[in-house]
């Protein structure tokens, strides 16, 4: 890993990249990957590179849907497991949702790295996309999924999405959660919730929040969903971006 000193501005942000690239390295996450990752960093630096009111909030209603969720599905791609590798693992232990491999650019190959990736970093079980199991309405790679997994989830935690899937579960009824820098993506707009943050920063504030509300009620959890804008959250992050960063 790049040697980046303490007093770097920019060493958080350095720091993330060098995984990235080490998981290209590694066979877990496509090359395609770099160019999402920096397009998102750029989304990141104008958000102040920081969690914004809107991500926490957000964070506590996904954590709610989690929780509340009959078949709650965490689904990975390349750079997310590159990312939060063991936090995707913690947050599996504390809602009960399994971890399936899910990505855009089919390999049989990297599918069983992520999937090795993530057993590396503490997870018991990770699910991977079946031949003959596919969701409707999506022509691309990530169709196929597990029959246990995605197939028959109600809610689905996707970091890091891709519109298309996002638009095609959500016709299909399905309810997901998503991380997302840029709050005017079609992934954001069409998900349940949307973490407008960077996945680094979200995913541990997503388990603080998940171990907070494993504690409340049922009816207490249905509230904090019922309660949810993600229109308005969306709203907040754009009037951040726009304003600069500043």
């Amino acid at each position: 890993m790049t040697d980046v000193p303490e007093s770097h501005p920019r060493r958080a942000s350095l720091l993330t990249r060098d995984l990235i690239v080490a998981g290209v390295e590694a066979g877990i996450t496509s090359p395609h990957g770099l160019i999402a990752h920096g397009r998102g960093e750029a989304y990141d630096y104008l958000l102040g590179e920081a969690s914004g009111p809107w991500a926490l909030r957000a964070c506590e209603a996904a954590a709610a849907w989690l929780l509340a969720a009959d078949h709650p599905v965490l689904s990975v791609n390349g750079n997310a497991a590159a990312l939060v590798p063991a936090e995707l693992v913690r947050l599996s232990r504390i809602t009960g949702a399994p971890l399936e491999v899910n990505i855009f650019h089919g390999s049989r190959e990297r599918e069983r790295a992520v999937a090795a990736h993530l057993e590396a970093h503490g997870a018991e079980r990770v699910l991977r996309p079946e031949a003959g199991t596919a969701l409707e309405g999506l022509d691309s790679n990530r169709r196929y999924v597990h029959p246990e997994g995605l197939l028959r989830a109600d809610v689905i935690f996707v970091p890091l999405e891709d519109g298309d899937r996002c638009e095609a579960l959500r016709r299909m009824g399905r309810q997901v959660l998503t991380v997302d820098l840029n709050p005017l993506s079609r992934t954001s707009r069409a998900a349940t919730v949307t973490i407008v943050d960077n996945v680094v920063r979200a995913l541990p504030a997503l388990i603080a929040a998940a171990e907070r509300l494993g504690g409340e009620t049922d009816q207490s959890r249905a509230a904090r969903i019922a309660a949810w804008d993600n229109a308005a959250a969306l709203g907040e992050a754009e009037a951040r971006i726009r304003s600069g960063g500043g």
